[in-house]
């Protein structure tokens, strides 16, 4: 399974950025959205930005991941619309 993590710059550079993300810091390759500011949200995937996203999308995305390890962890008392807000209704 292919899952893109959100990322902040924290400092900025022209093809490498350092970013905070879930799970820590990291070198962020740069090369396809080009150099973005500091605490310019991105969508990350395997180390490098994919796109540019919102705070909110970031927000969204962490808690959806969130909800994936809580499903895997086999727990079958699941809020599902806790991480996956509005995703049952039409």
């Amino acid at each position: 399974m292919c899952v893109g993590i959100p990322a902040q710059v924290i400092e900025a550079g022209d093809f490498v950025a350092r970013c905070r993300t879930r799970s820590g810091e990291e070198q962020i390759n740069m090369m396809l959205t080009g150099s973005q500011p500091v605490g310019t949200w991105l969508l990350t995937f395997l180390g490098s930005a994919r796109e540019v996203i919102s705070e909110e999308d970031a927000r969204n995305i962490d808690k959806a991941l969130d909800g994936l390890s809580a499903i895997m962890s086999e727990n079958k008392d699941i809020d599902v619309d806790h991480y996956f807000p509005g995703l049952g209704q039409p």
